[in-house]
């Protein structure tokens, strides 16, 4: 095994890189001599943009995504015919499991018997789905979309229509979806930039943006000094750039700050809403203006959805007309959003699904996930973390874990997330490819979880070795 111990990935010794990379390289050759079905279909996709149906389905290690031919509950079976127990979920979409049979038999019922999937009219569900939603999360208001990142967008039209300032406030490395205004960064000089990678951008987002780093209320407190940022948007706890939680006080004082400046305070929940059925939001006793929610919804029917406080709605409403038009021109809505068949799948999923009793099994089973991960690293000697958020969890190559956006990028290791990564779905085990993140559906056993805890420790073993 290594000699000492080791708090990040970054002070590897080069004997230790080396192995790595070799063990990397010994893996990739076993997933491609795993799945030459996979492989094959992703070679011949010559009229897929990127040989993927979305350009994201190119991020799993290996060189090519696995092709699935079938998943039910907590686990998938891949067109080589191999079972792999499901940990990513759909990056949250499948949170509800893969085709629950309530999500299976409302959606027949809404395409067969009753028939029409879109009309431009309400359906009965959606004063369900709205009544169910503010029951959750406190909001009296609810309007639908097909993605949180329409739901984000629409909003921020909503609040600067309101308050009548241009900015927003978003923090460094927060997750939005693909809202334009959202793509800013704290740089290494301490000043706004734009995020890396950020493709074709139809305007310099740090004109439109304030950004902070997470955690850090005395920069939250200067940005809004301005007066020109109409609402702070945030996740309760970052989540895309790996897991970073709120410290104590941090999101109450995010709220006293825009209270004393007449800033509106939009929380996201499209992952938070693992810390149980009313998210971070019911769990933390917390008191936004606005709230935004996607993926997990519907079962994997695209849909979002926002909600506004009364006294917001009431703002919005005053200042339409002459001023603004939210019916027609406006920019806030799409033919699609509210359809009647992603509503029958939100109803069906909210109402039988992730209900309210089934988060407290998934959030045991993070705690035996996290708390094996824990352990089997500071058996091996590793200075690595578990974050966990209800029913997610995450390890991190860095002890303590990363306070704000900033430290997270820079705790990251490319090589061992691959190998990880690589390492488990040849063994029959996926987590989410975008960092080293687990959720739990309401179908997921011990078992499962068991089976992640022995692929993790062989993994580890196999690095360690002398």
């Amino acid at each position: 095994m290594f000699a000492g111990e080791h708090s990040y990935t970054g002070v590897m010794t080069e004997w230790s890189r080396t192995r790595l990379r070799g063990l990397l390289e010994q893996e990739k050759a076993l997933y491609q001599e795993r799945n030459p079905r996979s492989l094959e279909q992703y070679r011949r996709s010559d009229h897929l943009f990127a040989r993927v149906p979305m350009t994201w389905m190119s991020k799993w290690a290996g060189g090519f995504p696995l092709v699935f031919r079938e998943a039910h509950g907590a686990t998938l079976m891949d067109l080589d015919g191999h079972e792999v127990v499901d940990f990513a979920l759909g990056d949250t979409g499948a949170m509800a499991g893969h085709s629950p049979e309530p999500l299976a038999r409302a959606l027949n019922e809404r395409v067969g018997r009753l028939g029409g999937v879109t009309t431009m009219l309400p359906s009965e569900d959606a004063e369900w789905v709205a009544a169910e939603m503010s029951r959750r999360f406190g909001l009296t208001q609810w309007s639908f979309t097909l993605s949180a990142t329409d739901a984000n967008r629409w909003l921020l039209r909503l609040v600067r229509l309101v308050t009548g300032r241009p900015k927003i406030l978003v923090f460094s490395y927060s997750y939005h979806g693909s809202v334009d205004e959202s793509f800013v960064v704290v740089g290494p000089d301490g000043t706004a930039r734009p995020r890396p990678g950020l493709v074709g951008p139809a305007f310099d987002p740090t004109t439109t943006t304030r950004v902070v780093e997470f955690n850090d209320l005395a920069g939250v407190e200067a940005a809004l000094s301005h007066g020109d940022v109409a609402a702070v948007l945030t996740e309760p706890a970052l989540t895309n750039i790996g897991m970073v939680l709120p410290e104590p006080g941090f999101l109450e004082g995010v709220r006293a700050l825009c209270d004393a400046t007449g800033t509106l305070l939009i929380l996201d929940e499209t992952h938070t809403i693992s810390a149980g059925p009313g998210g971070a939001t019911r769990r933390f006793g917390l008191r936004p203006d606005a709230l935004t929610i996607g993926k997990s919804l519907g079962g994997g029917v695209p849909c979002g959805a926002y909600g506004l406080s009364a006294e917001l709605a009431e703002r919005v409403l005053a200042a339409v007309g002459s001023e603004a038009d939210i019916v027609d021109v406006g920019g806030v809505g799409g033919t699609l959003a509210g359809n009647a068949l992603s509503l029958a799948a939100m109803r069906a999923v909210l109402g039988e699904v992730l209900t309210d009793e089934v988060f407290g099994p998934m959030e045991q089973l993070a705690t035996q996930f996290a708390e094996g991960v824990r352990a089997a690293v500071a058996e091996r000697g590793l200075k690595w973390s578990v974050t966990q958020l209800g029913a997610r969890c995450e390890y991190r190559f860095q002890a303590p874990a990363p306070r704000n956006g900033g430290e997270s990028v820079a705790s990251a290791d490319g090589d061992l997330e691959d190998y990880l990564h690589l390492f488990g779905l040849n063994r029959g085990v996926m987590i989410t490819p975008f960092h080293n993140m687990a959720l739990m559906c309401p179908a997921t056993t011990s078992d499962h979880v068991k089976k992640h805890q022995t692929v993790f420790e062989e993994a580890l073993d196999h690095l360690l070795e002398a």
